[in-house]
């Protein structure tokens, strides 16, 4: 038999082990606290962690006691004032809280256990919905692609980047720089000495030829390498460079879009965010929300401002073809847009959606999804739509998303390189 024994060093994260196990713990508080974050943020902050609070209550750890009644024997160390057979008051109930202020009659009082959670967990709790693969999670979560590149050289690195020719280049300089003054001194007493040895003065011929000498050792003193003169290729990361991509997102805000489907959107405008991060370095995001008219918005009124009265989805698709010839010259940005809509459109208004996106858009961009998120059958807008998709089957994709739990398989087959089909 053999034993396995684990001596290796925790990190700065010393209780990791304790900590995973509290999150399991308390994971639905936590993932209530995350969907709030969500809705709260932005498509694009997506960079950092989340300050999570879940009521004390919640936290408290199992104990074991002793019940009330019966007889104990204890033993109080340092005791001064009792002894055996004395009998104890027993302590006045309450006191000792922590609350500040007057007293209220109404409402009980509760204190939150706040927390931080890392951006690799946020992201993790937010893909839990969407039931991504764990695979896909870490390629999501993870940061942009870097390469290396030469940015001139350091004094300190690794043997295998040492610049030999400018290690050796600087320590000619150095040797020229430390010898200077010796060789100049140098010149001169050989100088002198010619001229004493050309009178014949004996004494002074001694003593220029042993400060010459003196001063040929010390040149011989200079070395020839250093380690001062040591000079590595520095390799710093940088990220790709990538062309630049813009994302539309359409949605539609009537009456019939409510704020559980424009939720479900929101998710899924997420993934396709994360997922045009991780191949392009510039990312625009245009909002556009249409009922019977459209309009570029901010994202706060693109999913949390409701209208009410019909629907033209038509005017999204021109206000985008609009933007697109204004703003974002077809060679240098790479176009996707996503629609997101519960189905409802003018009945004859459709025909015109299918001949603005096969005739204006589809020629100009990258890809163009559709989503209806409805747990019903399709409308009139989903059938002008499979027209399209007939005809453009790798720029034009369609599917329908009944619950949260179908954004990620939806969303996978949507962009996958493969045919698209519907998905059911």
């Amino acid at each position: 038999m053999s034993y396995i024994i684990d001596r290796r060093l925790n990190g700065k994260n010393k209780s990791m082990v304790n900590r995973q196990r509290f999150l399991r713990r308390y994971r639905s508080h936590i993932k209530e606290a995350v969907a709030d974050a969500v809705n709260r943020r932005s498509i694009t902050d997506m960079d950092r962690g989340e300050q999570i609070s879940i009521p004390t209550k919640n936290t408290h750890e199992p104990r074991i006691s002793h019940g009330s009644g019966g007889k104990q024997t204890r033993v109080y160390p340092g005791n001064k004032q009792f002894d055996t057979g004395d009998e104890l008051e027993k302590p006045q109930q309450g006191g000792g809280g922590q609350g500040s202020g007057q007293a209220s009659n109404q409402g009980e009082g509760e204190e939150d256990f706040s927390f931080y959670i890392t951006k690799d967990e946020f992201l993790n709790y937010i893909f839990d919905d969407l039931a991504l693969p764990n695979m896909v999670k870490k390629s999501l979560a993870q940061t942009k692609n870097f390469k290396t590149r030469r940015a001139g050289f350091v004094s300190e690195g690794t043997p295998n980047n040492l610049s030999v020719v400018k290690s050796m280049r600087n320590a000619h300089a150095r040797r020229i720089g430390m010898g200077a003054g010796k060789r100049r001194k140098l010149k001169e007493l050989q100088a002198q000495l010619a001229d004493a040895e050309a009178a014949g003065n004996a004494s002074l011929i001694s003593e220029l030829q042993e400060s010459i000498a003196d001063i040929e050792r010390r040149l011989k003193l200079i070395p020839f390498l250093d380690d001062i003169d040591l000079r590595y290729r520095n390799q710093v990361k940088v990220p790709t460079p990538t062309s630049k991509a813009v994302m539309f997102c359409l949605m539609d805000v009537s009456g019939s879009m409510t704020q559980d489907v424009k939720d479900i959107a929101k998710r899924f405008y997420l993934l396709l965010y994360l997922f045009l991060e991780k191949n392009y370095e510039h990312i625009e995001i245009v909002f556009i929300r249409h009922h019977t008219s459209a309009k570029e918005v901010d994202e706060q009124e693109f999913f949390y401002s409701r209208e009410t009265g019909g629907t033209i989805v038509s005017s999204a698709l021109k206000l985008m073809h609009q933007i697109v010839t204004e703003r974002y010259n077809q060679g240098d940005w790479n176009i996707y847009a996503a629609q997101a809509s519960d189905g409802d459109n003018w009945d004859d208004d459709s025909p015109l959606c299918s001949k603005i996106l096969t005739e204006e858009l589809l020629p100009l961009v990258q890809y163009f999804s559709y989503i209806e998120i409805t747990p019903n059958q399709h409308q009139a807008l989903w059938e002008a739509y499979q027209t399209v998709r007939s005809s453009y089957k790798k720029q034009f994709a369609m599917a329908q998303i009944r619950g949260p739990e179908d954004i990620f398989p939806v969303f996978r087959e949507l962009f996958a390189k493969e045919q698209y089909e519907e998905a059911v």
